[in-house]
């Protein structure tokens, strides 16, 4: 989710209302030349400012639609899923200035977040909400807690989706000179997920599952943990503390050996909160592959 359409969208409709606005009370083209006999751009102000203003608002303070370009939140979310985000759920906020100018919610512990990453707020990213401001969150031996008391977690057979895990890994160049055909990213998903372990984790009212790969520890190679937490130097990853700052948010994926999340970069600001993932609308597997509409339902 590397590209904001607002900054298209706001532009485009604030030129395009200016225009509608000046004609209603100054240029009175339309009035005077009759519709059609106007001129181009005022034509196009009459046309579309109508429904750009519409899709704006729609867009900017109601639902905004994602799709999902990679696995960090498998099995909850797969590449190529298409979602809609609820834009008032951690309150309503200006586009392309992001001011909040009404509080409507906060986030809550186990809630589908999609946010401004915070080394680079032009794209989005989308994770689970594990800490919130002033929590402690700690990590030892496979058991996720939370100030101190233990996240609900119990081990579950999960049949995932042959389809779905030979999308695990998309085909292109993955390095100079190396490319990974459809028939390798099929292989290497599937080769994965016969590795993969799930877990059912239940957060407040949020009950979801969570992946790890077996043999894999992906902490241990996270900066930031590095950094905030001596224990998962010493303990190769599978212990790990850190404190949650007031008005910051603490992110996963539920991929849990796959994602790149706060555990490598750190914590988000409540600015740069987007909205609350809730349903998804769509599929659409890599390639010339026509949408399909099997997926669709609430994000847990």
């Amino acid at each position: 989710m590397d590209f904001d359409f607002n900054l298209i969208l706001v532009p485009l409709t604030i030129g395009l209302g200016i225009i509608w606005l000046l004609d209603k009370l100054a240029l009175k083209q339309r009035k005077t030349r009759g519709r059609g006999k106007e001129g181009l751009i005022v034509r196009w102000a009459y046309d579309f400012f109508p429904v750009l203003a519409v899709v704006l608002i729609v867009r900017s303070f109601l639902i905004e639609p994602f799709n999902i370009p990679s696995s960090s939140m498998v099995p909850t979310l797969y590449t190529g899923d298409f979602i809609a985000v609820n834009k008032y759920a951690y309150g309503v906020r200006l586009p392309l200035t992001y001011n909040k100018v009404l509080d409507t919610g906060e986030p809550e512990h186990g809630d589908v977040a999609v946010f401004r990453y915070p080394e680079n707020p032009s794209i989005y990213y989308i994770k689970r909400v594990i800490g919130l401001p002033g929590d402690m969150v700690s990590y030892n031996q496979g058991q996720l807690a939370i100030n101190d008391v233990s996240v609900e977690t119990k081990s579950i057979d999960f049949a995932a989706n042959p389809e779905l895990t030979s999308q695990l890994y998309l085909p292109g160049q993955v390095a100079p000179g190396q490319v990974l055909t459809e028939e390798g990213a099929a292989a290497m998903g599937q080769q994965e997920e016969s590795e993969a372990q799930y877990f059912q984790e239940t957060q407040g009212d949020n009950q979801h599952l969570v992946r790890y790969i077996e043999g894999m520890n992906s902490a241990q190679y996270a900066p930031f943990l590095q950094q905030q937490s001596p224990e998962v130097v010493s303990s190769e990853g599978t212990a790990w503390r850190i404190s949650v700052p007031e008005g910051h948010y603490f992110v996963m994926g539920d991929n849990r050996d796959r994602s790149a999340d706060g555990r490598f970069w750190g914590f988000v600001p409540d600015d740069n909160l987007a909205g609350k993932a809730v349903y998804i609308w769509m599929h659409k597997p890599p390639g010339l592959n026509l949408p399909t509409f099997k997926r669709n339902g609430t994000i847990d």
